[in-house]
C-alpha cells in the first residue's frame, strides 16, 4: 500500500501550514514577554505560508486523478455496462409530476 506521491505533497504542506501555525503563536508569546506590538508575522512564516498553500493547493489538483470530459457527446461519457444490481434504478417516480408539457417550435 504505497501513497502516491501527491498525498505525500499534501500532507508536507499541511506540515508545513501547521509549522507556521506554531511559529506565529511562539511569536505572539515572545511579543507579550517582552511588551512589543504585534505588527504582522515574520518574514519566514509568510513564506512558509505561501509553500504550504502551493503545495496543499497542488496536492488537491493530483490527489483525485485526471480531469473528465464534461461534453455531453463525448465517447468518455458513454455507458459501457449497466450496474449488476438493477433493484435500485427506478423511473417511475414523482418527479415525473413537476416536468411540464414544453410544446417550443423554432420560430423563422
Amino acid at each position: 500500500m504505497g501513497f502516491s506521491l501527491g498525498v505525500v505533497i499534501g500532507a508536507v504542506g499541511v506540515l508545513i501550514l501547521s509549522h507556521a501555525a506554531y511559529a506565529t503563536s511562539q511569536y505572539r508569546g515572545l511579543l507579550k514577554i517582552t511588551e512589543d506590538d504585534f505588527s504582522g508575522p515574520p518574514f519566514n512564516v509568510v513564506v512558509e505560508l505561501i509553500v504550504g498553500l502551493v503545495l496543499c493547493m497542488w496536492a488537491a489538483l493530483a490527489v483525485p486523478g485526471d480531469f473528465l470530459s464534461i461534453h455531453p457527446h463525448s465517447d468518455e461519457n458513454r455507458i459501457v455496462s449497466l450496474p449488476d444490481n438493477l433493484d435500485f434504478m427506478i423511473f417511475n417516480h414523482r418527479g415525473k409530476v413537476f416536468v411540464p408539457e414544453i410544446n417550443m417550435r423554432l420560430k423563422r
